[in-house]
């Protein structure tokens, strides 16, 4: 992306157990800094936060099977316990391997607390040994679910989720849909080189890509 650069920081603050990002992102012009957690899913259920001190779930079945009343429902949303439902970003690339097709979208956390109706606790089902506590909208719409898992469970096992496929309409498209990427063959090839050339010969490539990049710029009215 233009403007921007990133560090790797995943590795350091997982030992540390700080945060769940993967990268810190700069903006070159105003030198804002921001975490970002990169995860790579199939086109369906999609992990949002590993609840790592497993505070979510315990949280809601305080209140019960079923969370139909709205101050109720607010409420949940304001316990410390949810802090992470709104300061994480994730920024998912979503692939179909199938259809040969990616799409990178954005959870709306913010629609997500507004237009959940009711939260629901549902017992075990398909490939499920554990029970969720899923969040619809007014329509019973699908947004999201809580599930099972204590802090010493595998990470998979517990967290916040959602479905790509069901709760599509809680998502934003960075990529405006899906891309196609089953005809891309140069681009195959020309890692395919890389990893056989020379440092000379990455350094050339690396000065023509750059070239390029600065004619987008141009194209695109963006200064150098």
């Amino acid at each position: 992306m233009y403007d921007f650069r990133s560090i790797h920081v995943g590795k350091d603050l997982y030992r540390a157990k700080s945060q769940e990002e993967d990268i810190k992102v700069i903006n070159e012009i105003t030198k804002d800094e921001f975490p970002v957690s990169l995860k790579a899913y199939g086109d369906g259920p999609l992990q949002l936060s590993t609840d790592k001190n497993f505070r979510m779930f315990p949280r809601l079945e305080q209140e019960g099977e079923e969370i139909k009343e709205q101050n109720a429902v607010q409420k949940i949303f304001k316990d410390p316990a949810f802090a992470e439902f709104r300061n994480i970003n994730v920024l998912p690339l979503i692939y179909d391997e199938k259809s040969k097709r990616c799409n990178i979208l954005v959870f709306d956390y913010t629609r997500a607390v507004q237009e959940t109706f009711r939260i629901s606790k549902e017992e075990s089902g398909r490939g499920r040994k554990h029970p969720v506590y899923r969040f619809y909208d007014s329509e019973g719409g699908y947004i999201c679910e809580v599930r099972y898992g204590d802090a010493a469970a595998n990470a998979l096992q517990r967290g916040l989720w959602t479905h790509t496929k069901n709760g599509l309409e809680y998502f934003d498209s960075i990529t405006g849909g899906w891309i196609d990427y089953s005809h891309n063959l140069i681009l195959v090839k020309l890692f395919s080189h890389a990893l056989v050339s020379s440092e000379i010969g990455h350094s050339s490539a690396l000065e023509k890509v750059k070239e390029d990049i600065s004619r987008l710029r141009k194209m695109s009215g963006l200064s150098k």
